[in-house]
C-alpha cells in the first residue's frame, strides 16, 4: 500500500454518493482510497488527481478486497441493487463487513434507502407488488453494519436522488425531460422525498470525520417534500426553460418507455413513499441543499429543448 495507515476506503467511489463522499474528505485533507474495477476510467482519475489511492479490484474479489483494508481505519460503503437476483448486495455487502473487521477497521459508515426496515408495515407487502427482495437486501446489510462490533457505526438512508433529473441518469428516469416534459406514473399530489447525492457525500463525511457524533445512528435523508409539477416550476424557473408534467398511468408509462422497474417504484411511491421528517433534521444541526440551490450549483449537467 503506497499511502499511509488511517485511511479511509471509500467503496462505490466512481458513483454518484460515494464520489460525493470520496471529495468530501479529500477537501478536508482525510486520505481516501477506493476500490475500482478500472483506475483509468475518467471518474476514477478524477479522484486519484486529487490525491485519492485507486485500488483495482471489486467487491467480489476478496484478495483485492482485503489488499484495499490494510491499515484502514474506516469504510463507507454504497452497494449497488440486485437487480439481475444474482443476490450480488447481500453477498458482497456480508463480505465487505466481515473482511473489514477481520482488518481491524474501527468505523463503518453505510448508505442504504428511506425506509429500509419498515418493509413488512408497506401496503401491498406480500402481495408481490413490490420488489420485495430489494427492500430485504437493504435491511439484512444494514442488520449486519449494526451487529458486526465496529467501534463505531452509522446507517445513512437518502431518499430519492435529485441527480436523477440530471444527466447521466436522467437518460432512462425522465428520458422526455429533453423536450421540455416530465413524464411520470406518479399521481399529481404525491409529494416525493428529494436528497442530493452531494449531500449525501456531505452527511457521510461528516460522520466519518466525528464518528462519537454519529454513532449508532440510523438517519433518514430527504431535503423536502415535492410534487412533480413542484419540480417542473423549479426547473423552469432556474434553467429558464418551459417544462411541463405529463401524469400518466403506469401501463402508459411503460409503453413510453419507461422500465418496468422504474414504474413499479413509481407505484410504490404512490402508495407509501420515503417519509422521511425533513422538518426534524435542521434541528439535528443537518443542514441540506434545496432542490432551486441544486440546480443553479448542476445547469451544466442539463439539456432541455
Amino acid at each position: 500500500m503506497t499511502d499511509s495507515s488511517n485511511a479511509v476506503l471509500v467503496i462505490g467511489a466512481t458513483g454518484a454518493q460515494g464520489g460525493a463522499t470520496a471529495r468530501s474528505l479529500l477537501a478536508v485533507g482525510r486520505k481516501v482510497r477506493f476500490l475500482t474495477r478500472d483506475p483509468n476510467s475518467p471518474a476514477s482519475r478524477a479522484l486519484i488527481e486529487m490525491n485519492a489511492h485507486a485500488v483495482q479490484g471489486d467487491l467480489d474479489d476478496l484478495q483485492s478486497l482485503e489488499y484495499a483494508l490494510e491499515g484502514a481505519s474506516s469504510v463507507f460503503s454504497v452497494l449497488l441493487p440486485d437487480f439481475k437476483r444474482s443476490d450480488s448486495e447481500r453477498r458482497q455487502g456480508y463480505s465487505l463487513v466481515q473482511a473489514a473487521r477481520n482488518a481491524g477497521v474501527s468505523q463503518f459508515v453505510h448508505t442504504s434507502v428511506a425506509q429500509a426496515g419498515n418493509h413488512e408495515a408497506f401496503a401491498g407487502w406480500g402481495e408481490k407488488r413490490w420488489n420485495e427482495k430489494y427492500w430485504t437486501d437493504k435491511w439484512d446489510v444494514e442488520e449486519a453494519v449494526r451487529s458486526a462490533g465496529f467501534e463505531s457505526w452509522t446507517v445513512v438512508q437518502p431518499a430519492f436522488m435529485m441527480d436523477n433529473l440530471a444527466e447521466p441518469k436522467v437518460r432512462a428516469m425522465f428520458p422526455q425531460l429533453r423536450d421540455g416534459v416530465l413524464l411520470s406514473a406518479l399521481r399529481p399530489d404525491t409529494r416525493l422525498d428529494w436528497i442530493s447525492a452531494d449531500d449525501v457525500g456531505t452527511f457521510a463525511a461528516g460522520a466519518l470525520l466525528d464518528p462519537k457524533k454519529w454513532h449508532g445512528e440510523t438517519v433518514p435523508l430527504a431535503s423536502e417534500k415535492l410534487t412533480m409539477s413542484d419540480v417542473a416550476r423549479r426547473l423552469g424557473h432556474v434553467l429558464d426553460k418551459q417544462v411541463h408534467v405529463s401524469h400518466v398511468t403506469p401501463d402508459e408509462a411503460r409503453a413510453r418507455g419507461l422500465a418496468p422497474a422504474w414504474v413499479n417504484a413509481q407505484e410504490w411511491i404512490n402508495e407509501v413513499g420515503y417519509c422521511v421528517d425533513v422538518d426534524s433534521l435542521p434541528l439535528r444541526g443537518v443542514q441540506l441543499t434545496f432542490m432551486e440551490d441544486w440546480l443553479d450549483a448542476n445547469r451544466e449537467q442539463f439539456s432541455i429543448a
